[in-house]
């Protein structure tokens, strides 16, 4: 029997994006980025809670028992998220956007815990190659840019041993992804290479890796997940009931689990389930995210 992608909670988001799962509390925490807002869900309780932002936070990753966020002008942290408590993020390093409108899109942590995260123009139909890829240094507090010329990075991944990094461009004029050579100790990638040249329906968006070091790719517009082996060979396809999906992240008790975000589109159709978020249980196993220690 094929895996079915299953809607969790009532919430729609307008970008539903960057899900972590935190195994130390058993819950996905992920971003609405135009409605300013963080989401938790508990699988075991089923409850979700959700905290207001004071400015569009792009994604997220998880520091300690609190948070990165890639938002609007910066990296921000934030504190451990608590029930009926306000969210209030601290700036930790500014970023020197290359073009007005810009806003960080798709991050994560690498295996050794350091942020990574890309810059995109919000416009997306100025299709401006001002986008980078930059990594946080928390000791020194500022911003190194690894990656250029990106106009809307995502697809963001590494492999279970960190030495590859994936990211696309999900932008219609480019719609690829990329894998490079990373250097685990300096958090740097290099040997840029094709490694999905397009997809079979969709543009690449947000991606996961899973314990087989297999690549998880969203096909927005299409309505699929897509699963590539590391040599780039198309394995599997898992449709979802929504045409926009936006990112993925495994988790669950036994890392089974697939969590999956979307997003609604202005001219949503009503009652459609654009913006939803789905779980979905694929038969593969997923690696726990690197908390950022600094």
């Amino acid at each position: 029997m094929p895996a079915i992608a299953e809607r969790v909670g009532d919430m729609l988001c307008g970008v539903g994006e960057s899900p972590v799962w935190r195994a130390s509390d058993q819950t996905y925490t992920w971003t609405d980025i135009p409605h300013k807002t963080l989401w938790r869900w508990s699988p075991a309780s089923g409850e979700f809670a959700q905290w207001a932002l004071p400015r569009m936070a792009g994604c997220i990753a998880m520091r300690g028992a609190g948070w990165l966020l890639g938002m609007e002008d910066g990296v921000y942290e934030c504190d451990a998220l608590l029930p009926d408590a306000p969210c209030h993020p601290r700036l930790l390093a500014p970023v020197a956007h290359a073009a007005p409108g810009m806003r960080f899109n798709d991050g994560r942590n690498d295996r050794q815990g350091r942020f990574v995260a890309g810059t995109m123009v919000m416009d997306m139909g100025r299709a401006l190659a001002a986008g980078r890829l930059y990594r946080y240094s928390a000791s020194a507090r500022d911003l190194t840019v690894l990656v250029d010329d990106l106009i809307v990075p995502n697809g963001l991944a590494f492999s279970p041993d960190g030495k590859t990094m994936y990211l696309s461009d999900s932008h219609p004029s480019r719609a690829m992804v990329w894998a490079f050579d990373y250097d685990v100790d300096s958090g740097t990638p290099h040997n840029r290479r094709p490694f999905i040249a397009a997809l079979p329906a969709g543009r690449p968006d947000g991606a996961a890796v899973d314990a087989d070091g297999c690549y998880w790719i969203c096909g927005n517009d299409a309505g699929r997940v897509y699963r590539y082996t590391p040599d780039g060979r198309l394995d599997q396809t898992y449709t979802v009931p929504a045409r926009k999906v936006a990112m993925c992240a495994f988790g669950g008790a036994g890392m089974d689990t697939l969590f999956i975000t979307s997003i609604r589109p202005a001219d949503g159709a009503p009652g459609a389930l654009d913006g939803a978020v789905f779980a979905l249980r694929p038969g593969a196993r997923g690696l726990e995210e690197t908390a950022s220690a600094g």
